[in-house]
């Protein structure tokens, strides 16, 4: 073998991700300037590389391609997982506040009291909040308390008037400033609104503040054996993606990104954005390798908890006739972003949960297949696919369209798909089982922070359909649609890889393929579905190299 080995892995238990791999085998493999060289069979490997190369013999540790959670906001999982800011429901409102003001006590001078996370659907009793208990706890500094679903801000009257709005400010279109019976502002900032202020409500942290949020972030998920994200943009609006590829170029050149990050900013008609970041990560040994800007995102409807995700038929429980809730762009902007950006070769993501927002953007991606075939690098994806029409699975499969999911979403609302879409439509929603039946090619995820970034919990919920914390329901929720733990690692490894539009160097322990690894103390495939969660890390790498070690 030509150049120098760096070390052989040999264990009984590899899993490689393969096409059709339905669990571990005994192998070895060696790894060579930051790739797997060779992989096969533990005496052939050995006997085909210079003699005296190191051999760690794993025995029977399980051992997987690192996983790749292929849609998150790192920015505000970073920040969320900061001293900056607090992630927590509440009970209801009253408790939360309280539990605010004792986090807001050990905050900077300077900060915003920022909090995410209360849904009001899921306290107690389910009332929607308004300014006035935050107004009461936070008389002279600004508060905002942004929501679970990460669609919704809610201020204080101190925040409002620092952000200059008032009962006669005009909300961008597809977003609201919420208002009472007498007009005056709730403190209720929905959608577009929302997104349009989040950046001045951060607008106090200092680079330093993130890039040292973010390098403790990189050592938590490697912990949790992930070695590579899509980082996505979290809001359509020019220069609030909070896309920070300055921070992540920051770390590389200090030498302390300890994950792959591939980037999507928003589609908007100036593209330059990403083309830019392409050209930049496109230098050879750029920023070791590690940054990609594979594609864009786009937002084409809200949350069904909202009645914001644009549905066929009403919802079960309309908040008013006809309500079907609505798209956040005109379908004819979108089908135009898409196909202009398929014409310079662009892959497209979308952010679409309600059954009309999914068909509509599968009639695009359609086109765009047929007018300019193939994006240069990454797919056109599907984000979220929450409800479906029938025959939509298949027509994902035909439009050569990859379906995103966030296992952990199936659980976050107990009883909320029944209540707002009734027991017909939820027939068809998270569909993993029928997506691997038609062919369609999936990628998991957990949309952090809205829910966090736990590998053995996607990995449980998308095999039992159960909460990752209360496991209910028994038998899963639609358990028609459980998968097999070897498909399960697969969407969350070489699946994700390939939303990233890298299949053919990440995601899978073979010849070529980048060295990213992870070895466990137990072997999922085989394992109980209650031992799943107690599996634990024992090293990850990336690269090769080791960047956690338990």
């Amino acid at each position: 073998m030509a150049g120098s080995v760096e070390y052989i892995v040999r264990s009984r238990k590899v899993f490689t991700s393969a096409a059709g791999e339905r669990g571990p085998r005994e192998l070895a493999f060696a790894v060579q300037d930051g790739r797997f060289a060779l992989v096969g069979a533990p005496d052939d490997v050995i006997a085909a590389c210079p003699a005296g190369t190191p051999v760690r013999d794993l025995s029977d540790a399980f051992i997987c391609p690192g996983f790749h959670d292929a849609h998150l906001h790192f920015f505000h999982t970073s920040v969320g997982s900061s001293p900056f800011m607090l992630m927590y429901m509440g009970k209801n409102e009253a408790e939360l506040v309280e539990r605010t003001k004792e986090f807001a006590a050990g905050l900077p001078d300077d900060a915003w009291v920022v909090t995410q996370g209360w849904r009001d659907y899921r306290w107690d009793p389910p009332v929607p909040p308004t300014k006035k208990s935050i107004d009461e706890a936070f008389p002279n500094r600004p508060c905002a308390m942004y929501s679970g679903d990460a669609h919704t801000l809610w201020f204080n009257s101190r925040a409002l008037e620092e952000l200059g709005i008032t009962r006669d400010s005009v909300p961008p279109k597809g977003g609201s400033y919420d208002k009472d019976e007498n007009g005056e502002l709730t403190g209720i900032v929905r959608e577009a609104a929302a997104m349009e202020l989040l950046p001045r409500v951060l607008g106090w942290l200092s680079d330093e503040r993130i890039q040292q949020a973010y390098a403790d972030q990189m050592a938590r998920m490697a912990e949790q054996g992930i070695t590579s994200i899509c980082d996505m943009s979290l809001m359509p609006h020019p220069g609030c993606d909070f896309i920070r590829d300055d921070v992540y170029e920051a770390l590389a050149n200090d030498g302390r990104l300890t994950l792959r990050a591939h980037m999507f900013p928003t589609l908007l008609e100036d593209q330059s954005r990403l083309e830019e970041m392409q050209a930049r990560y496109a230098e050879s040994g750029a920023f070791g390798g590690l940054l990609r800007a594979p594609g864009f995102k786009q937002f084409f409807d809200g949350v069904s908890s909202q009645h914001t995700a644009y549905l066929t038929e009403p919802y079960s429980n309309p908040h008013f006739p006809g309500d079907r809730g609505r798209l956040t762009i005109p379908a004819e902007h979108m089908r135009a972003l898409v196909l202009a950006a398929a014409e310079r070769g662009h892959a497209v993501r979308i952010h679409t949960i309600g059954d009309a927002a999914i068909h509509e953007a599968i009639s695009i991606f359609a086109e765009a297949k047929q007018r300019f075939g193939k994006p240069s690098q990454g797919r056109n994806t599907l984000e979220h696919l929450e409800n479906m029409l029938p025959g939509d699975i298949q027509a994902l499969h035909a439009a050569g369209v990859l379906a995103s999911s966030q296992p952990c979403h199936i659980t976050l609302d107990p009883g909320g798909p029944e209540r707002d879409l009734g027991p017909e439509r939820v027939k068809i929603m998270w569909p993993f089982a029928s997506f691997l039946a038609e062919g369609v090619d999936q990628a998991f995820g957990t949309d952090s922070p809205v829910t966090p970034v736990t590998s053995m919990n996607v990995l449980y919920t998308a095999v039992t359909r159960q909460d990752s914390f209360t496991h209910a329901p028994t038998g899963g929720w639609l358990p028609s649609e459980r998968i097999p733990m070897a498909d399960a690692l697969r969407i969350y490894t070489a699946g994700s890889a390939a939303a990233a539009g890298r299949e053919d160097e990440l995601g899978q322990i073979k010849p070529g393929y980048l060295a990213d690894y992870v070895v466990l103390d137990h072997d999922l495939t085989t394992c109980a579905e209650e031992e799943i969660q107690s599996a634990k890390v024992q090293a990850t790498y990336l690269g090769g190299a080791c960047v956690y070690e338990r």
